[in-house]
């Protein structure tokens, strides 16, 4: 993993950006940062997507294990807004009962929604729609 660190931080120091590059081997997972404020806040998303492929594809190549990428905590952060979001719509779908549909989601983002409901006895979770429109669907299981 330390070679895949060398490589990334080689790849960004000729973007001129101010960057430190965190590398937990243990749970695969490479934290990059991002230490400029206005790139951060008019590219992240965007910064986040094209890193997250790129550093993937670097460590396929150097034959490592799958690795986690994150960009100033955005996936973290990414995660938990989504969790609550999944918690928020399961108590609206038993309080009115009825189901409640989330916005769009990619795959990855739909599966967090299924696997923090995937517990709830009251409550069935089904993805509907088709490619960037997929969605996931919460319904209390007494309707």
């Amino acid at each position: 993993m330390d070679s895949l660190k060398q490589t990334i931080e080689q790849m960004l120091r000729p973007s001129g950006l101010d960057f430190s590059v965190d590398v937990d081997a243990e749970g695969r997972r490479v934290s990059i940062f991002i230490h400029d404020e206005d790139v951060v806040a008019r590219f992240l998303p965007r910064l986040m997507q094209d890193l997250d492929h790129v550093v993937r594809l670097m460590a396929k190549k150097m034959q490592l294990e799958r690795v986690i990428v994150d960009v100033n905590n955005y996936k973290r952060e990414r995660e938990r807004l989504i969790g609550e979001l999944a918690k928020a719509a399961a108590r609206k779908a038993l309080l009115e009962k009825k189901e409640v549909s989330l916005p769009a989601m990619n795959a990855y983002e739909r599966r967090l929604v299924h696997v923090e409901l995937a517990t709830r006895p009251d409550i069935k979770t089904e993805s509907i729609g088709e490619g960037e429109a997929r969605q996931v669907v919460v319904k209390p299981l007494d309707l």
